[in-house]
Order: structure tokens, then sequence, then C-alpha cells
């Protein structure tokens, strides 16, 4: 079963995508795709990794996500990816090929995966067009990306101010 959860900044989604993995009743596997390239960002990850339960694995890959989760996903197993954004920054930071063989490669991995997979994305299209080439180019490319994920997804669900709307939603088997 593939969730994808999207939102704002601090909509809740970290939060949401984490309760559902609780939820599930299932081990869980965190893959974080956050780099501490500044105290800023050292200090937001230094929170989430306070905020996650005790009993979670965690997996830090800011590039080869399709290879973590491979090795992470599983039967009777929930992997909760954290998130998409973050990664694809980090894509187009390492250059073209790199994005391109990396982004084909979750494409490609998440049919074959088994067990619960949910994703947290941020929705960044709702806002005007960005100054700069890179910053159009990472709208451009979020906007692709969350919807070829959407398009795989079971369930979708965007939140704001904390509040969970179902975009899809299909009811799992058993």
């Amino acid at each position: 079963m593939l969730t994808l959860i999207l939102g704002g900044a601090r909509s809740g989604k970290s939060r949401l995508a984490q309760t559902h993995a609780e939820a599930s009743g299932l081990p869980v596997t965190l893959i974080a795709t956050a780099q501490a390239l500044d105290a800023e960002m050292a200090a937001r990850i230094a929170r989430h990794r306070a905020e996650r339960p005790p009993g979670w694995q965690t997996i830090e890959e800011p590039l080869h996500l399709a290879h973590a989760l491979e090795r992470a996903a599983g039967a009777g197993r929930c992997v909760l990816v954290d998130c998409l954004t973050l990664w694809l920054m980090n894509l187009l930071e390492a250059g073209e090929a790199v994005f391109a063989r990396e982004r084909a490669a979750l494409l490609a991995t998440l049919p074959t995966l088994a067990g619960e997979i949910v994703f947290v994305s941020n929705e960044v299209g709702l806002g005007v067009i960005p100054l700069g080439e890179l910053s159009r180019r990472f709208v451009d490319e979020a906007g692709w990306l969350n919807q070829d994920i959407a398009g795989l997804a079971d369930n979708v669900t965007f939140i704001a101010a904390g509040l969970p709307l179902a975009l899809k939603a299909v009811k799992a088997e058993g």
C-alpha cells in the first residue's frame, strides 16, 4: 500500500505520516532524506529525531532512495520517507545525470515494493512563480514528481493547518 501525504511548510505532514505509520502496527523504518548542511537544518533534523518513536529504525539517505526502499521495504513492514522534496533538491544539486538516474529508479522500484510505504512531500506549486532558474526548476520538478507518485499511490492526502483532506483513497484488503 503506497500513501502520499502532501502539504505546505508546517502543515502537519510529518506528524500525520508518523501517526499513519504508528497506526499500521508494523515495524517502521524511516528513510530521512535531509542533510544537515547548516545549523538551522541540523536543528530541524534533531527535532524530528526527538519526535520519533524509539523503536523505529532510521536510514539516512539523501540520494539513493530507490535502493534504500528496496532494502527497507517488505511484507509486514512500514517504511516512511520524509521527505520527497528534500530528496529532489539533493538530486538537483547533485547534477543532471544523478537526478535522471535516481528519479527513474524510484518510479521503477515503487510498483515492486511490498508492505506499507508512506511518502511525505511538500506541495510547492500553490504560490507565485519563483525568481531564479533553479527555483523554477525545483517547483516544476516537485510538481511532476508529486503527480507521478500520486498516480502510483493507493492513498493521497493533502494537509493544511493540521487538517487532512483525502484526495485519493483505496481501502486496504483484509
